[in-house]
């Protein structure tokens, strides 16, 4: 009897040890951390995890399968979670998506979506909406030969996931040149605000303190930078930004950053802003989405980059960007 009920004892021992876990079990280490704390969230799920002052971090996490956000502070990237998974995850807060790198049990299919992301920010330039027709389907070509090669040989992810990533390929063309044509039909939109008295803000908040206006810039050219803390495109610029406002330091032209971030990321752009050592007038929009400024421009995506002259006047409503050496020849021509 003893060695029956001993036997039971062992078995059901081992039983419980090879069980599967019912949760993820998420640690890592940040260099140059920024902030105190990592979200990880979906549509329907939410955790906080903190992070110590050394960096670390460990952390316990119930999920649905599938891809998940994770934010550190402003910036963000997506990662693949599944109950059972140990990931370990590293990256340098002041190189967030090229350091990225996970390791330990399902931490595959997370690096394919970072690299995935580095990736897209190489091979796509806003410019190419600039294009003719013929250039634009050129390019659209060459970028869907290197997507295809890059998912097919990462057939070892995540099954769902490869599926979804071929599924959505498939209909890249046809969506990309959805937006090429609203592009153009913008854009002509866009070319009746030329030579009219630009849109107005009033007191928006300054970084540096107190409020600026439009109107406190007329006489010079102002070349404004729409844009958001949580807004990817919009950080990919502002390495571009800070040279040009380099070159152009001195001269007839004040350069403007208006965030649309919502009010409960007042702190993180302020921090951004420092962090990143951003120049220029920096200044925080009264609304959001909503402000009038931006309502006035009819703005529905950023980045978006305008170009008043020094009468208050718009030169162009959806202004070349800053990494565009389009950017620098208007600036000439205007004899800036």
């Amino acid at each position: 009897m003893k060695k029956i009920l001993f036997l039971a004892l062992t078995v059901a021992i081992v039983a419980c040890e090879n069980a599967p876990k019912d949760y993820v079990t998420f640690s890592g280490k940040i260099t140059d951390k920024n902030s105190d704390s990592l979200v990880v969230r979906t549509r329907t799920y939410s955790k906080t995890i903190k992070v110590n002052e050394d960096g670390t971090f460990s952390d316990t996490l119930k999920v649905v399968s599938g891809i998940h956000n994770l934010f550190d502070g402003a910036e963000s990237t997506n990662m693949f979670l599944e109950n059972g998974f140990d990931i370990n995850l590293t990256f340098n807060a002041k190189e967030f998506d090229e350091t990225i790198k996970y390791t330990g049990t399902g931490a595959k299919t997370s690096n394919y979506l970072a690299k995935k992301m580095l990736l897209q920010e190489s091979i796509f330039s806003p410019d190419i909406f600039e294009l003719e027709e013929a250039a634009f389907k050129t390019k659209v070509s060459e970028i869907e030969k290197t997507l295809t090669e890059f998912i097919e040989s990462n057939k070892d992810i995540d099954s769902s996931i490869h599926a979804n990533e071929k599924a959505g390929l498939e209909q890249f063309n046809a969506g990309i040149t959805a937006a090429y044509t609203q592009q153009k039909q913008r854009t002509k939109q866009l070319s009746s605000f030329v030579g009219k008295p630009s849109p107005d803000f009033v007191n928006y908040e300054n970084h540096k303190g107190g409020t600026t206006s439009l109107t406190d810039l007329k006489g010079k050219y102002v070349y404004i930078d729409v844009w958001a803390t949580w807004c990817g495109p919009c950080k990919k610029e502002i390495p571009d930004l800070k040279k040009v406002e380099g070159q152009y330091h001195g001269k007839n032209i004040e350069f403007v950053s208006i965030s649309i971030d919502n009010q409960k990321d007042h702190d993180a752009w302020k921090k951004m802003v420092t962090d990143k050592e951003l120049g220029g007038v920096q200044l925080f929009a009264d609304n959001n989405w909503q402000s009038e400024f931006v309502q006035g421009y009819k703005i529905q995506g950023i980045p978006r980059f305008i170009l008043i002259d020094p009468a208050g006047n718009v030169v162009n409503a959806d202004a070349p960007r800053p990494s565009s050496p389009k950017l620098i020849e208007l600036f000439t021509s205007l004899n800036i």
